[in-house]
């Protein structure tokens, strides 16, 4: 009896379920057996592991192991600090091009594994078209919450984060024709993905233990990676290390690469002699965004810091596509195109782009 295992992943969760194929047919059911897991999504690796970090220097004093968790001023102890965190996912169609995916602002992991209302996020959706998935958080943040020292970061911002992220003016509005999804339930659970840092914001930290993530990466697979970032995640895509990167997929960055604002970086992009593709995407309501709220006005400035960038490094030779999605006539999306409606839509797009540059 032959057995299928099948990796079924909702809501960032995952259950194993197996079947025999002959005892499907003896139960005389119209479908069962493999016919059953068409559309099944089979995991041959899944795994964790941490990237980058420090350990800090030992606490003053000696340590004390008789009293040890027991003395509060923790003498002689060290601590492994600022590292960054990855669950990953081999699948058994895997296509040799993986996928490192890096959250946001106020994100973890969990944004790109599912969706408010619990439908297929996109590291399940790329997993099922052949692209492994290392998912990152990144360090004072979520998995990766160590940190020598520093306040955590508990301010309210349900509001805030709601209105800059361009879901509507005021929760729970939506903008008219939002792809966002809708109910209290699936607003509850946005809300409750967000996730404080655990000390400063400290880009250089990140970028550290971001390239130890897609070097291991590159150890463990043997192929170059496609960098997914996300907003604030976009920021850290541009200072990695490009040695083992294969594209980069920014999703609504917070700006590209200047020649003003980071000259350093922009000339790093603009004198690669391999110049690696890179695609840019932003949703909807900017160009038709509220004229009296501050962050239209962001949002419009961080998608022209993209166009400029893309002209600049096509001239260079590079190639660089900047994707507004109501020009492709997807409308209503807002700043978290991996987890609306149309979200398997805009993963198709990225997929063909992806195909078209031979990385699927």
């Amino acid at each position: 009896m032959k057995k299928l295992i099948a990796a079924l992943i909702a809501a960032g969760l995952m259950a194993v379920a197996l079947a025999g194929c002959a005892g499907a047919s003896e139960s005389g059911g119209e479908t069962g057996g493999a016919e059953a897991y068409a559309d099944a999504l089979v995991i041959s690796e899944q795994g964790y592991f941490s990237a980058g970090g420090t350990v800090t220097e030992p606490v003053e004093g000696v340590y004390d192991e008789t009293t040890n968790w027991q003395d509060p001023t923790r003498a002689g102890n060290t601590m492994h600090v600022d590292h960054a965190n990855v669950f990953y996912q081999i699948p058994a169609n895997d296509n040799k091009n993986p996928i490192v995916y890096l959250h946001g602002a106020g994100q973890s992991r969990m944004g790109w594994m599912t969706t408010p209302d619990g439908r297929e996020g996109w590291s399940e959706i790329f997993l099922k078209n052949g692209h492994s998935a290392f998912l990152v958080d990144q360090p004072r943040r979520g998995e990766a919450g160590q940190v020598s020292e520093g306040p955590v970061d508990t301010l309210a911002g349900d509001q805030a984060w709601y209105t800059h992220f361009r879901i509507g003016r005021i929760a729970p509005e939506r903008y008219e024709g939002s792809q966002f999804p809708e109910g209290d339930a699936a607003q509850d659970q946005f809300f409750r993905q967000m996730t404080p840092n655990t000390g400063e914001y400290d880009q250089a930290v990140i970028v550290a233990a971001m390239n130890e993530v897609i070097r291991m990466t590159y150890e463990k697979t043997g192929h170059k990676v496609i960098l997914m970032t996300h907003s604030q995640g976009g920021l850290v895509g541009w200072d990695v290390d490009l040695q083992y990167v294969s594209a980069i997929i920014a999703i609504e960055p917070g700006y590209a690469p200047s020649e003003m604002m980071s000259p350093g970086t922009y000339a790093k992009f603009m004198e690669a002699d391999e110049k690696i593709p890179i695609i840019f995407y932003y949703g909807d309501y900017i160009d038709n965004g509220p004229e009296d709220i501050a962050s239209t006005q962001f949002w419009q400035w961080s998608r022209q810091s993209c166009i400029d960038f893309a002209e600049a490094y096509n001239a260079a030779g590079g190639d660089v596509t900047v994707i507004n999605l109501p020009d492709e006539g997807m409308t209503g999306n807002s700043h978290f195109l991996f987890q609306e409606q149309n979200n398997a839509d805009i993963a198709a797009h990225i997929e063909a782009w992806l195909g078209e540059r031979g990385l699927n």
